[in-house]
């Protein structure tokens, strides 16, 4: 604010050049009100995206990190149409799906396996291994003997390069469908050989050890992105203390955080004679003078390896306070006892002394921690000077060690669902219109499910003979489907039953089942087909895990009256008749006993077979009802009954149900229903019978019932009872 400030009152009175000295002068101010603030190392990749420029170094990537990784080959995108319908008349669909083939560079290191992969911010590889979408990957590691991948020697020829300097992953026919056509923004989880820990020797391999390793503390992984390595060296060192020092053998690292199991001390110190201050050769210069609490900023395993922040105990100071990015990977507790570890160094830093000796043990060198005669905590030898009188020694004052750990929260993360592909769960079934289709089409449908959300969909096959057809895919969505845990009774399908009640055992633990009012039967919701019956509920209440109770039901729906009388045993199939299933075109799926179809998911290693079930359920006719028995003034009988049509849940008062079929016939028999005595064909919906006609009847065949169906254009209804000739 003074810098804009004072500025502008320079530019005003002096010109440009009072402009530029009222900046100066405004800079200063604002520093000295809100501080300047500071951010040390590399910054760390926010939004790191796959990129294809040439130039751009390979990363060193030590123990896991999550890297976006650089394209080096790629295919352009590879249309593929698949055809649907067209049969009998009907318009086809082509559908059009697009994949490609590429490969990424991961890093200019050995790695020992790639881990998730995400796209676009979803995953597109799980923890154990399974692409989420179509396609191959193969990983190469880096390892001297590794060849050309065969797709891209297939695109390049004999002279394709193996990529031996680099680790990197092929995608072979990757589909794009779920990524807008167009290869997505990757970032991979990678594994190096040793992801145990990280230490400067694997960052600096030409280093020797004073004694054991330099291990980076909390730290799980760590990226190298290039550059000079001296810059890497001293991110690090601002977070995580060493000693380096030249040797004859090249730079030795030990670790400053880590006492030895034997501090040496170091003798007495020299004194001159004469001198007018004693304390001139051990002179204390810079104590207390302590840097402020440091913010580090990291990549959190626990949220993906986003980055997060994690800042240290103690008193804010006054302004802008210090950021360190480091690239490394790490738990938000490992961070934050990192960056409370520095804090407390911060208030020991700064107190050096001056030690002159006579003698030095040869084990002693810069880099080595000792201890004083008459001072307590340890000292870091920083350098040494020799002198004709001695040698001096500067020594800095180590932290002694930190408290308890302090506990820390990552925060909120919206991470990727790794969910594994399950098996498919299919069934075939025929189940009756609803009077959106045409009347000479069997209306068939696929149910796919699963146990769990994993499952993306699967494609379709209708088999042939020793070969499946492709037919297309199932939605996403799964089918709610389960089998019947106990046996019901039969039910006429007359009266809505509101005490009557069944229990359903589903295949997964998220699915559900949801509750309707009567307004909601009316319109048709909630249908069930349980068998070859369909009901409808009202109520549905979870009873356990996957299982529910289903009350309040109407049963016998769309002509299953027949097939609701008989009742169900336990482990009969359910599945809720919805937008979940997916049609089935009948001219590639015959409407006939034994006709099966397939389908195949990224979690299943073999085609899931299902046979169609309730065969000609959709297109026969539902049997009459409504029967009326009339005796006429000469004793005989008029049998009267209702048509009904198919796919016509409403039925209108004084409205006539349209007839659907090609024209009106019914078979009215005598005797037993399956194989009666005698038949009698007529188009109208009534049949007389005079006292000779029944007396002949009896006398022939004895007492019997009456029966009637109604013959449709492709089969015939179940029988409704008229009566009883006695």
């Amino acid at each position: 604010m003074a810098t804009l400030i004072l500025s502008a009152v320079g530019t005003a009175i002096g010109g440009p050049l009072g402009g530029a000295v009222g900046a100066l002068i405004g800079q200063q101010a604002d520093a000295a009100i809100f501080g300047s603030g500071s951010q040390e190392g590399a910054r760390l990749r926010e939004l790191s995206i796959t990129t294809s420029s040439y130039g751009q170094p390979l990363a060193r990537h030590f123990g896991r990190m999550r890297v976006a990784g650089t394209i080096i080959w790629s295919t352009e995108l590879v249309e593929t149409r698949s055809k649907t319908g067209g049969g009998k008349g009907k318009p086809s669909t082509t559908t059009y799906s697009y994949s490609a083939s590429f490969a990424v560079a991961l890093a200019s290191t050995p790695i020992d396996r790639v881990g998730r992969i995400w796209a676009d911010g979803n995953l597109l590889r799980g923890a154990s291994g399974d692409l989420k979408v179509g396609g191959e990957m193969r990983t190469y590691l880096s390892t001297g003997d590794s060849l050309a991948d065969p797709v891209i020697s297939a695109d390049q020829g004999s002279s394709t390069p193996a990529f031996r300097d680099c680790a990197y992953v092929v995608f072979e026919d990757l589909q794009l469908g779920d990524f807008g056509n167009r290869i997505p923004v990757l970032t991979f989880e990678v594994f190096s050989v040793d992801d145990d820990s990280i230490s400067l020797s694997q960052i600096v391999p030409q280093s020797t050890s004073v004694s054991d390793d330099v291990v980076l503390p909390h730290a799980r992984g760590f990226s190298d992105e290039g550059g000079a390595l001296a810059s890497s060296l001293s991110v690090i060192n601002s977070v995580i203390p060493f000693s380096c020092v030249t040797t004859a053998d090249g730079l030795s690292f030990s670790a400053t955080n880590v006492l030895p199991s034997n501090v040496p001390v170091l003798p007495e110190q020299l004194s001159r004679k004469n001198s007018e201050d004693a304390d001139e050769l051990f002179r204390q210069r810079g104590a207390g003078l302590g840097r402020e609490p440091l913010a580090l900023r990291y990549y959190d395993e626990d949220r993906d390896y986003q980055p997060g922040i994690q800042r240290a105990l103690g008193r804010r100071p006054d302004g802008r306070e210090t950021i360190v990015d480091l690239p490394a990977a790490m738990t938000s507790e490992g961070a934050r006892q990192l960056a409370n570890a520095n804090a407390h160094r911060a208030r020991w830093y700064g107190e050096k002394i001056v030690w002159r000796i006579g003698e030095l043990d040869p084990q002693i060198q810069p880099g080595s921690v000792v201890s004083l005669p008459d001072r307590e905590g340890f000292w870091l030898i920083k350098n040494w000077e020799w002198f004709d009188r001695g040698i001096e020694l500067d020594l800095e004052r180590l932290a002694p060690e930190l408290g308890a750990v302090i506990p820390s929260d990552s925060g909120a993360s919206n991470t990727a669902v790794d969910l594994t592909a399950p098996p498919t769960i299919l069934r075939a079934i025929e189940v009756p219109p609803d009077g959106t289709t045409t009347s000479s089409s069997p209306l068939m449908f696929a149910a796919a499910s699963a146990d769990t959300l994993g499952w993306r969909g699967a494609a379709l096959f209708v088999e042939q003979g020793t070969t499946l057809t492709e037919i297309g895919v199932t939605g996403n969505q799964r089918a709610v489907m389960g089998t019947l845990v106990s046996d019901i009774s039969g039910s006429a399908g007359a009266l809505f039953e509101p005490a009557a009640t069944i229990e359903i055992e589903l295949p997964a633990d998220d699915m559900v089942f949801d509750s309707t009012d009567l307004m909601g039967i009316a319109m048709g919701e909630n249908r069930l087909l349980l068998g070859g019956e369909v009901l409808q509920f009202m109520q549905a209440e979870a009873v356990e895990s996957r299982r529910w109770r289903l009350s309040g039901l109407l049963r016998g729906r769309a002509g299953t009256e027949a097939t609701a009388a008989n009742g169900h045993s336990a482990g009969s199939d359910a599945v809720i008749l919805d937008d979940s299933l997916t049609a089935l075109d009948p001219s590639f799926v015959a409407s006939a006993s034994g006709s099966r179809i397939a389908a195949v998911g990224r979690g299943d290693s073999d085609p899931v077979y299902a046979e169609l079930e309730n065969v000609g359920l959709s297109r026969r006719p539902p049997n009459p009802v409504h029967a009326l028995l009339n005796v006429l003034a000469d004793g005989a009988w008029e049998i009267c009954w209702t048509r009904r049509a198919r796919g016509q849940w409403h039925w209108p008062d004084a409205t006539e149900v349209p007839l659907i079929e090609e024209r009106e016939t019914y078979t009215v028999s005598f005797g037993p229903s399956a194989s009666p005595h005698v038949v009698w064909t007529v188009s109208e919906a009534r049949l007389t019978l005079s006292s000779s006609d029944r007396a002949a009847l009896t006398t022939e065949h004895g007492s019997g019932s009456l029966w009637v169906r109604q013959l449709g254009t492709f089969g015939q209804s179940y029988p409704l009872f008229l009566t009883n000739i006695e």
